[in-house]
């Protein structure tokens, strides 16, 4: 009789999963690599001269010949993004912070709390999630230039304070999947809802709070519709926006470019290889009863 894996797999039948998943990743990584490999070229290299074909793109011509290491600190120079990364790292801070915080505090009135109107407001505010964000963008933006906030990063950071539908439903998931008998506990103890809340469900739901934090410091770092919105000075940057407006400027460099796209992609792959367990713990533990 043949063992089997822990899925009920063959030897050779897991040989050929692993065949498959490695097939279906290379189409996606592709882009990922000829970006790196483009960082380490000339831009004669990237793109032919004019009047030459370029004809198919094949294995060898991703190898760079040879490797310009150089484009790296050039990219650093020619583009400020060490501002934009300044920038970039303040906003995902302040995001994150207040998404979080107030997200879960949402949650907690949604998921443990008894209150006249809970589930109207509660389908309400799931309904918010199909709403598309360009069928609110005029009126958003017309308030915010009312307000005098063009231009700061207060359209950017002070939303977040003010929860968001998703990670409100992700947490009012997971905290009910918490037993109801210690907040019982606690409360014959004379413990308050805030008490509660800050000294027994938070310290709980940390894989759930860790995976809003993740998800929010990634749209924050990937965000370019909002600063292209709202920003109208160079200074204040973020990396996504700063780099479209390099291209728009020096569209003919792209070693730099890609160089620079090499350096703004790396922090966020690494933090997914850091952070994929609590990432995956935190999906895995939403699921729960209603």
């Amino acid at each position: 009789m043949r063992s089997s894996g822990p899925l009920g797999l063959t030897p050779a039948q897991r040989v050929l999963a692993y065949l498959a998943l490695i097939a279906l990743s290379i189409l996606p990584l592709l882009p990922l690599v000829w970006m790196v490999s483009s960082s380490l070229k000339t831009d004669a290299q990237i793109f032919p001269a004019e009047g030459q074909s370029a004809g198919p793109l094949t294995l060898a011509q991703l190898i760079p010949h040879p490797f310009r290491w150089s484009n790296y600190p050039q990219a650093l120079t020619t583009i400020p993004i060490l501002t934009y990364l300044k920038n970039t790292l303040f906003l995902c801070m302040v995001t994150v912070l207040g998404t979080v915080f107030s997200s879960a505090t949402v949650a907690y009135g949604f998921a443990r709390l008894q209150f006249k109107g809970k589930q109207p407001l509660f389908m309400l505010m799931i309904a918010t999630m199909v709403l598309p964000g360009q069928v609110t963008m005029i009126p958003v933006f017309a308030l915010f230039r009312w307000l005098g906030w063009y231009g700061t990063y207060l359209p950017l950071t002070v939303p977040s304070f003010f929860g968001s539908a998703f990670y409100i439903f992700l947490l009012t998931q997971f905290y009910r999947t918490l037993p109801e008998d210690l907040s019982e506990a606690a409360r014959v103890d004379g413990a308050s809802e805030w008490r509660i809340f800050w000294q027994i469900i938070l310290p709980l739901s940390k894989p759930a709070l860790a995976t809003c934090a993740l998800f929010q410091f990634l749209g924050t770092w990937n965000d370019f519709f909002g600063p292209l919105l709202y920003m109208n000075d160079s200074s204040r940057y973020t990396l996504a926006y700063g780099l479209q407006q390099f291209l728009s400027a020096h569209g003919s460099e792209w070693a730099n470019l890609m160089a620079a796209a090499t350096l703004f992609t790396l922090p966020v792959i690494v933090l997914f290889f850091f952070a994929q367990r609590t990432f995956i713990q935190g999906i895995a533990t939403t699921g729960g009863k209603n």
